[in-house]
This record gives C-alpha cells, structure tokens and sequence, in this order.
C-alpha cells in the first residue's frame, strides 16, 4: 500500500475517539484533579458508532511476475480496506463497522474513578534553553469495549467529482472479498502522556503504565475466500470460504492478569533521502499469551484445543551484536 502512514492515521483517530464518556465532570471534581493553573477536560461521550471505514489505496499494486507467482495479481488501480457491518441480525456490528464503548465487565473494575472514559490534563511550559516550550496534556483513559465488525477489500469508486452533493467515495460492492469476519477487544485502564512542541519526555507520546485485566481479543475469524465456490452460502456444490477461528486470546504480563504498557512513540521528520516515518518503541517485558478455542476450516467446527504462550520476550538490536528487551515498530510509506 502506497501511504502506510494512513494506518497510523486510523490508529490515532481511534486512540482520539476513545475519549469518551459515561459523565461529565463538575467544577468540584476538576478542581480536586488539579488544584493548580491549567486545563482539565472530562468528555462526555458513552458511544461511539462508525457505519463505515475505508482506507484507499490510490495506485493499488503494481503489475509484476505470472499467474501463481507470490505477489501476482496486481493491477495498479485503486484497491480499499472497508471495515463494514456484518449484517447478523440482533448484532451490535449489524450495521455499524466499529462500535465503541466503555468496558462494564466485573462490576466498573476497568473504568476511571470519575466513570469518564478518558480524563484530560493540560499544561503549557516555557521549557529551558531555546525553542523548548511545549504541551503536555496528561490522559488517563477507561477501559474500552471496541467491537469491529466484518474486514474486508474491495475495489475503491472514484474520487467524488467537482460540484458533487457530498465526499463520499465509498467502495465497489460488487468487487469485494472478505478477509476478517470481525473481531472484539477488550481493555483494562491505562494513562498516557502526550508532549506537543520540544518534547523533553522524549517522545511525542508515552505509555508507562498498567492496564488493569489485560488485553482481550474475542471472535476473530480469519477468512480464506480463494477456496470459495459457487455462491459461497454453504450448501452442497457452494462452498464458503475458510476460516480460522479463535474463540479468545488473552495478553498479560507474564505470570499476571493485568498488561504493562511501556512504549515511547515519535514522529521522524524527512532528512535526506528519508522521507520519516511513525517509530514506536516498546520494552514492556515478557509476555504471556492464552489463546481459547482455535477452530480451522469454520466457526462451527470442533476447536482443536488451546494454545498458551508462557514468558514471551522480543528483543531489537541498536548496534551489532547488543540486544535491548523490547521491540521497535517503523511504519511509512513506501
């Protein structure tokens, strides 16, 4: 995809929407959060609901290789990835791609004492030194119950033309395929700070924290349409396409139930031939991983059992032959 950068984008607008709640604040409570000179914002939002997502590719994949090779099929026209409703019946995600909002589980255990999803502290300072004023606006955000429904690509329309009634592009129903059949996650409390101008954390946002339950990802279907045949329904002589299935998977700390949150995430500008890119560095320690019910070829198929992963640790390398706990994720275009 030509602009990586747009997944980030998606990735930021979605952190930005998670700001959200059940409550407004009143003057005492903001008072009581600060008891100094500054912003504080409680957002009184308690759901969010988004018809559809679409991220286009403008130039799809180029044309390269033969029939069978890894990596054929490109055509270089427009290509998109659509986050749509699944269109079950009684579904939360029936008609909404991405519905978003608070994670009542255990009585209120994940959510803020102020029952807002997300609470905002913001400070301005002059810094030391030259250019070194900056923003610093301190978060803390609930847990969150984000259900995503069907994911899938399609070919992109066209741009709306000039004079048009409205912007939307929207996708080619007729040439779609589905790859996700949905998915939902499920989060615990968890702060963050963003730094907006010098910077002197470090970085433009960092997470050092611990949410609260771990991290819960329910329902995920992966789908496989190149065996599909016939209308797909199912029946004899149409066969779906397959599917790998996972009922739960579970991420917490290793030997705990809630998930240390450590990454530092900056924006690199262009320097020379580099054109930047989004880093995201990340040294939470060693993880372990619980993953329930993993059926192959359909949902409805037997589960082949549970797979655990017990002390999980990546490392990166900053020079040759050192290794730092952690990982290091780059994401630009290309």
């Amino acid at each position: 995809m030509k602009k990586f950068t747009k997944l980030a984008l998606v990735s930021s607008i979605a952190l930005t929407t998670n700001a959200m709640a059940m409550q407004a604040m009143d003057d005492t409570a903001l008072s009581a959060t600060t008891g100094q000179d500054g912003l504080s914002i409680g957002i009184g939002i308690s759901k969010i609901e988004i018809e559809k997502l679409l991220i286009h590719d403008n130039d799809g994949l180029a044309a390269k290789g033969a029939a069978g090779d890894a990596g054929f099929g490109g055509s270089s026209t427009a290509g998109a990835i659509v986050i749509k409703g699944n269109g079950i019946a009684g579904n939360a995600n029936e008609k909404h791609g991405i519905v978003i909002g608070a994670n009542y589980d255990d009585n209120g255990a994940y959510l803020l004492a102020s029952r807002n999803l997300a609470d905002l502290v913001i400070d301005t300072d002059a810094g030391t030194g030259t250019n070194s004023a900056f923003i610093n606006v301190a978060a803390q955000v609930s847990g969150l119950d984000i259900k995503i429904g069907e994911i899938g690509v399609s070919a992109s329309n066209a741009m709306p033309a000039a004079g048009a009634t409205n912007i939307r592009r929207g996708n080619d129903d007729k040439n779609y395929n589905a790859i996700l059949s949905g998915l939902t996650l499920k989060t615990g409390k968890m702060d963050a700070n963003i730094q907006l101008g010098a910077a002197p954390q470090g970085a433009m946002i960092k997470l050092n924290t611990t949410m609260v339950g771990g991290l819960e990802i329910k329902d995920l279907g992966i789908l496989d349409n190149s065996t599909k045949a016939g209308t797909g329904d199912g029946t004899v002589g149409n066969r779906a396409a397959g599917q790998i299935y996972v009922d739960s998977i579970k991420l917490t700390d290793a030997n705990s139930t809630d998930l240390t949150l450590k990454q530092n995430i900056s924006v690199i500008g262009k320097e020379g031939t580099n054109n930047g890119y989004i880093r995201i560095v990340s040294t939470g320690g060693a993880k372990d991983n619980y993953v329930a019910g993993i059926h192959l070829g359909s949902k409805t198929a037997a589960s082949i059992g549970d797979m655990e992963v017990q002390g999980l640790q990546t490392y990166f390398s900053p020079a040759a032959g050192v290794y730092t706990q952690g990982a290091v994720i780059t994401i630009s275009g290309h």
